[in-house]
């Protein structure tokens, strides 16, 4: 049995619509990018542009991609098998790629872990299911309690309604967010932290 503030909350995030990610928050590209059979995605930053990167683990192999261009940096197709998957390692994570070869790299996803879900300056990010299995993943500058109306101080900025959720949040930054399903990769960044004086 639910409660009736469970059963308000639940009709508040039903009712939200998916709506973009207010400002600073620039989506990387207009729609996802197509990855079958996603597993996990990861953070590491880019060694010389300073940009974060984002390490995807599917079924086809890893790729690396510049979370603010949205460009592919590095491609694996065949890796080695006894790392491919983050499961070989108790720390969840795969052999780096590209400009972050040599490094680990922690994935979250499929076999667990996760991202951070809040940044330095305040933004939270929930994943919610008012409508099981369907998740709904909820942007907030209000530190997570959704009050009022979508679009206030709470966005629905990624319903996965065709694909089950691996894995969302932010990267250590702050500056990107990732949303990342069964069959693809979503990215919204921003340029700086912005604290309130």
């Amino acid at each position: 049995m639910i409660t009736e503030y469970q059963r308000k909350l639940r009709e508040r995030y039903i009712a939200a619509s998916v709506m973009p990610a207010p400002e600073p928050w620039q989506p990387v590209l207009d729609r996802g990018t197509p990855i079958g059979g996603l597993l996990g995605i990861g953070f590491a930053v880019h060694p010389d542009s300073g940009h974060d990167l984002v390490m995807v683990v599917s079924g086809d192999g890893h790729g690396l991609f510049d979370a603010v261009t949205g460009e592919k940096v590095a491609r694996d197709r065949d890796p080695d098998p006894d790392t491919s998957t983050p499961d070989a390692s108790p720390e969840l994570t795969c052999p780096g790629l590209g400009p972050v070869e040599g490094m680990q790299v922690r994935i979250s996803g499929l076999f667990g872990g996760g991202l951070h879900s809040t940044t330095p300056d305040g933004w939270t990010l929930d994943v919610v299911s008012p409508e099981w299995p369907h998740d709904r993943v909820i942007l907030s500058a209000d530190g997570g309690s959704h009050r009022g109306p979508a679009g206030g101080t709470w966005w629905h900025v990624f319903h996965s309604e065709y694909s089950e959720l691996r894995a969302a949040g932010f990267s250590p930054s702050g500056l990107t967010l990732a949303v990342a399903t069964s069959s693809d990769l979503t990215l919204w960044n921003r340029s700086e932290l912005h604290f309130d004086d």
